[in-house]
């Protein structure tokens, strides 16, 4: 009788600790897929804790399977989507992501052994903000689910990331978080009812304060913001190329017609900008491009608007004579290419800029730890990209006196650390050109999308963006789309946006919350370990 009185008491608490693990997971990823919940992030991990927590204190062996479902479970419920464009890469993305979350709350876990009270939950935070810092500069970088993302569709919650950028989210989301669940635990083990009425005060209204205060700070931020009356006049074009029939289905020839024809659509003499997809041509050589068919359609195409300046995305190749110019250099005849994901900007004079993108998606334009991955990409046959990125980002100009404008080449719009660097280069307006129909009719496009937004709370620059088969927009300075196009459908964008020369504290001074973030985590890091030796 006690043998099956303990067995179903086991029972019970495995499928608690389960529920709580699913429920967190879920949670985790309802910002991420449903527009206006930023919030539910605030408390989204207080099932996660909780689950540790009982595991713990029931003794339950393996703790590490619940907490590693969790992520792999959060991963896959918000970036399945990567799987229509590769089933590998989709399935790497998921896992490896997941495995660094798992690797964290490890640690949390084993300073939780050295260290009691409130100090494992604040390495916790410190620990994860601090993962989040160094992988928008890792090799192999997946930046999708940092935590401040959560709000990329909750804009009007927080205006104040032009100072912290989205790390302060995630320094935000770890506070609620764990304030609220410290307060669940005195709770339920009745130690607020010795609280004096001071100290209830002080937490309850604490954590209330703190729960509130960004969410009017933002909402003031929002309505008094006013942006410099600098208009200009933009076009963003939508061709609506299938990707995967863009390389073979149509000829270059009928693509650039096709495209030229929806801007006829729009264009007349107010248009000072026009800005087509990501790789929209691959014909272009950067010895000379001028040399290039689809270079030399733009320019005349631009005769008609002598005071329009257009931005489109090419595969673009450098050749070299002589000595192999770099490990990612391919053989050409005698001698060399390299092949670049690009963004140009032409007038009707021929006067371009070139651009290219720094931010390469591992595998698949770039491979990562080539002494690694190299000799397994040979027994594959070369599968992964090889693509060179300059070393700075740098806005883009025809001539000297036109304001700069940043180019961010579909996935460096994700990072925003770096997004910063086209503003300190003289960047009074940001586009975006991508092409994300790769991933079908799915949550990753409208995420890629929503993305843009918190970049231009950061910076304080509208964006014109140009999907090549959606979602194009025009996002004002307070990230909120003033002009979207539809999905799967071929569009032209007119409208006006601000210039801005203004520089916020984020651009100025960088990613503050993850460098401090990161010397915490060091330092407690230090701590357990000299705690362990002790």
């Amino acid at each position: 009788m006690k043998s099956k009185t303990l067995k179903s008491v086991k029972t019970g608490k495995g499928k608690l600790l389960w529920l709580l693990t699913v429920l967190f997971a879920v949670m985790a990823s309802v910002p991420f897929l449903v527009p206006r919940c930023g919030f539910v992030s605030l408390f989204a991990f207080v099932p996660l804790l909780c689950m540790e927590r009982i595991a713990t204190l029931s003794g339950t062996k393996r703790i590490w399977i619940y907490y590693s479902a969790a992520f792999i479970l959060w991963n896959a419920f918000t970036t399945f989507w990567v799987c229509n464009a590769t089933v590998g890469g989709g399935i790497f993305a998921i896992i490896g992501n997941a495995f660094q979350m798992t690797v964290i709350f490890a640690l949390f876990r084993w300073i939780k052994k050295k260290t009691s009270g409130l100090l494992p939950y604040i390495f916790l935070a410190a620990a994860w903000i601090a993962w989040e810092h160094f992988y928008f500069d890792a090799e192999i970088s997946w930046p999708w689910l940092v935590l401040g993302n959560s709000f990329a569709r909750s804009v009007k919650s927080i205006q104040w990331y032009e100072y912290t950028g989205t790390l302060g989210g995630s320094l935000w989301i770890w506070t609620m978080n764990i304030f609220l669940f410290s307060l669940m635990v005195s709770l339920s083990e009745g130690k607020t009812a010795l609280w004096n009425i001071k100290a209830k005060i002080a937490a309850f209204g604490g954590y209330t304060v703190l729960l509130a205060a960004p969410f009017v700070i933002s909402h003031i931020m929002f309505r008094t913001y006013e942006e410099r009356h600098a208009p200009v006049t933009v076009v963003a074009l939508q061709p609506n190329i299938d990707p995967y029939d863009k390389f073979g289905g149509m000829t270059q020839k009928e693509q650039t017609e096709k495209l030229l024809r929806l801007a006829d659509t729009v264009m007349d003499s107010t248009v000072t900008l026009l800005v087509a997809p990501e790789t929209f041509t691959p014909d272009i050589y950067t010895n000379a491009p001028l040399q290039s068919p689809t270079m030399r359609s733009f320019i005349g195409y631009l005769e008609k608007y002598p005071q329009c300046d257009m931005i489109f995305g090419a595969s673009t190749y450098t050749v070299y004579d002589g000595e192999r110019p770099s490990y990612w250099a391919r053989p050409y005849g005698k001698g060399w290419y390299e092949s670049h994901n690009s963004a140009l900007i032409v007038n009707r004079l021929g006067e371009y800029g070139i651009y290219h993108k720094i931010k390469l998606v591992p595998g698949v334009e770039y491979m990562p730890y080539p002494r690694i991955f190299d000799p397994l990409d040979e027994k594959l046959g070369g599968v992964m990209g090889r693509c060179v990125g300059q070393e700075h980002a740098e806005a883009l100009r025809c001539r000297p006196e036109r304001p700069g404008i940043g180019c961010a080449v579909c996935y460096e719009s994700v990072y925003g650390d770096f997004y910063r660097n086209y503003v300190l280069d003289g960047a009074e307006l940001m586009t975006i050109i991508t092409n994300d129909a790769w991933w079908g009719d799915t949550p990753g496009y409208r995420q890629h999308l929503s993305y843009a937004s918190l970049r231009a709370i950061e910076t304080r620059r509208s964006i014109v963006r140009s999907a090549n088969t959606g979602i194009s927009a025009l996002i004002d300075q307070r990230g909120i789309p003033v002009m979207e196009s539809h999905w799967w459908k071929e569009e032209a964008l007119k409208g006006t946006v601000n210039l801005n020369d203004e520089i916020t504290f984020f651009v100025a001074y960088g990613d503050i919350t993850g460098r401090v973030a990161t010397f915490v985590f060091c330092l407690l890091l230090l701590l357990g370990i000299v705690r362990g030796i002790m």
